[in-house]
């Protein structure tokens, strides 16, 4: 396992990072702990997590996910592992959470205390704004549209204001964005440098084979900036592992949940999907083999975020992490994507 300084930080952390969205819902508490884990004992550190979770959300079950981390977590060394968590912000719905989410220093104070409570900790090493509070293309969408900008947008200057309190008290080491744009980290870093407040050191997006669009502005942004990317979703929600095209009714979030998996439903996807497959099987890889050593291997992108359902998924994606893509292999993927370029996106 590769160990990574993040920049503007002291957090080092492993190159893969284990994502828990499942926990509490697809995984039961017993499930949970022992992807922990064996997470743990493959060396990884570094483990993420939302209050909204488990998915997809729900009244009933949300801050579940927090809570089975938490559970375990009691039992451990905390100063062994890297802890993050995210706060949810408005335009999702979830009225059960606050009354529907909000970027205000009440509510983010408030969503902060809980998760503590929930996880079982004094502190959060990298708390996330969940996506961003104003409208931007995200979780499907690809165009920007003014026209869809919410009436009331708090603005980044006070959102940084409400984490300044959590990160001088101790609760907050740092923080994080995530479903970012490049003028979003330009504005957080601008004014944070500005106004001495707390500067991003990270940013959670979606990248994968289907979905390259961080390499759109952000990669050079994030470069000269310093900030680290945590790459979310690199198997697009289990598509690039070619299961449902091995099996249509493969068990997986997009057969349970087929709603969840809209964005991933787009001309071209299942063109591209079988293309990598095939090169995958070409090499001698699986499938997820070649789509999460791909992402773990680009310049930018200091953490993947792996999530499983079975132990049997969770060894596959960690034995990704010692998998070298020869010469022929990536040319291979650079011409796929040349003829079938962000179909996801």
């Amino acid at each position: 396992m590769q160990y990574r300084l993040l920049p503007a930080s002291d957090l080092r952390v492993s190159s893969l990072c284990l994502g828990t969205m499942t926990f509490g819902e697809q995984n039961s508490e017993a499930e949970a702990h022992a992807q922990l884990d064996r997470a743990v004992a493959s060396g990884i550190n570094f483990i993420d997590t939302a209050e909204m979770y488990p998915v997809p959300a729900k009244a009933e079950t949300q801050g579940r996910t927090e809570m089975l981390v938490g559970s375990w977590l009691a039992k451990q060394a905390r100063d062994q592992l890297v802890l993050a968590t995210k706060v949810s912000g408005p335009q999702r719905g979830m009225p059960w959470m606050r009354g529907g989410p909000q970027f205000t220093a009440e509510q983010i104070v408030a969503a902060c205390d809980a998760s503590l409570q929930r996880l079982r900790t004094d502190y959060i090493d990298l708390y996330q704004l969940h996506w961003p509070a104003r409208h931007v293309p995200m979780f499907g969408d690809t165009y920007f549209d003014p026209a869809k900008e919410p009436d009331v947008v708090p603005s980044v200057y006070e959102q940084l204001e409400a984490l300044e309190p959590l990160v001088r008290s101790g609760k907050v080491r740092y923080v994080g964005l995530s479903n970012e744009t490049p003028w979003g980290v330009m504005e957080f870093l601008r004014l944070a440098r500005e106004h001495d407040l707390p500067r991003p050191v990270t940013i959670q997006n979606v990248f994968n084979l289907l979905n390259r669009g961080f390499e759109h502005g952000l990669t050079e942004v994030c470069h000269r900036e310093q900030v680290a990317l945590m790459a979310y979703s690199p198997l697009a929600f289990g598509l690039l592992s070619a299961k449902y095209q091995d099996d249509a009714a493969a068990d997986g979030r997009m057969t349970r949940f087929p709603q969840f998996g809209v964005r991933y439903r787009k001309p071209y996807v299942e063109t591209a999907i079988a293309a990598y497959a095939a090169l995958a099987r070409e090499h001698g890889l699986t499938p997820a083999q070649l789509a999460l050593a791909w992402v773990q291997r680009r310049w930018y992108v200091a953490s993947t975020i792996i999530g499983a359902t079975t132990l049997a998924q969770l060894e596959e994606n960690i034995g990704s992490s010692d998998i070298v893509l020869s010469e022929a292999l990536q040319q291979g993927i650079e011409a796929i994507h040349a003829r079938c370029p962000n179909p996801a996106l």
